[in-house]
């Protein structure tokens, strides 16, 4: 079909097959940029041979943690998709209940300092993620698993079904909230090193914040010893995180008990869809000790991208 229509576009072939076609169990996906990739990851599948551009199996989806923020995200997708209108529109009225200030005005404003405040950011993010789910559930696509980076992670199980839109709203308000009002100073660091190799410099100011893969992980901590740690590793690539609160860290330990008051105050079910734990295997995510726990957890995201695997 495509090799004799020259006028098809890949983004109009895209589309109809989103939209348009019959979906059945057994299904391949093709990743291209151009026709002649499309062409050639066709021409793999129709031959029985293996190509990059070809990929089967499962599905999974990763909700993103601090970082991924941008001023001006969903404001397009609100314009295009109704779908993703309503269910952003949705999580910002119940989010808003619990902020300062409209975080649709934060979100959609010039001002990106603002959105950085944790209160705002992590808000945002639910806001965000939650609907582009709710997009890809209304076009038939529903993930084998689900995996979620810090904050990421509770718009996994809110997805999931374990909080009411009202109750995760809540508890994402409170999360953002409490953080942001911890007083300022720490510090988190992307070290290009394995967990073993900083383990011998971990202590009650310098915590493991992620694993993000063999060989790179997150320090977070107080600022002095957390500079003083990633120093010794000059030699390899570092990268200081701009975050104004040093994460998945002993300093995050005087929000808890407040965060706690709130977590055991919702309504728990469980998850509808399978949810891989970035803190550890059999967890209850219907625990609030849990998602207390998980605010200063190592976040063993390598862990769960193993387990995909």
């Amino acid at each position: 079909f495509l090799a004799d229509r020259t006028e098809a576009g890949i983004a109009d072939i895209g589309y109809s097959l989103a939209l348009s076609r019959a979906t059945w169990d057994q299904r391949v996906a093709v990743t291209a940029a151009t026709r002649e990739e499309l062409l050639d990851g066709l021409k793999a599948i129709a031959d029985g041979g293996r190509s990059d551009r070809v990929h089967e199996g499962g599905a999974a989806f990763l909700f993103s943690g601090q970082g991924a923020q941008r001023l001006g995200m969903g404001r397009e997708l609100c314009e295009a998709f109704p779908v993703f209108a309503e269910a952003f529109d949705a999580a910002v009225v119940e989010l808003d209940r619990y902020l300062e200030r409209p975080l649709r005005e934060v979100v959609w404003g010039e001002d990106a300092g603002l959105l950085e405040r944790t209160v705002f950011t992590q808000a945002a993010l639910f806001a965000f993620e939650s609907a582009l789910f709710r997009l890809w559930e209304s076009w038939g696509v529903t993930p084998d698993v689900l995996v979620g980076h810090s904050i990421g992670e509770l718009t996994a199980a809110y997805v999931a079904g374990v909080w009411s839109l009202e109750d995760a709203a809540r508890l994402v308000a409170a999360r953002g909230r409490l953080m942001d009002a911890l007083p300022e100073g720490g510090a988190m660091v992307a070290v290009e090193a394995g967990e073993d190799e900083v383990a011998p410099y971990l202590d009650e100011r310098v915590s493991l914040a992620a694993v993000n893969a063999p060989g790179s992980v997150v320090l977070s901590g107080e600022e002095k010893a957390v500079l003083a740690v990633a120093e010794r590793f000059a030699d390899r690539r570092t990268r200081r995180l701009r975050v104004s609160h040093a994460f998945h860290s002993a300093l995050m330990e005087p929000m808890l008990a407040d965060f706690e008051t709130v977590a055991r105050e919702l309504t728990y079910t469980a998850p509808r869809l399978p949810i891989l734990s970035t803190v550890g295997p059999d967890v209850d995510l219907t625990d609030p000790a849990y998602w207390v726990g998980q605010v200063r957890a190592t976040v063993r995201f390598a862990d769960a991208v193993v387990e995909l695997g």
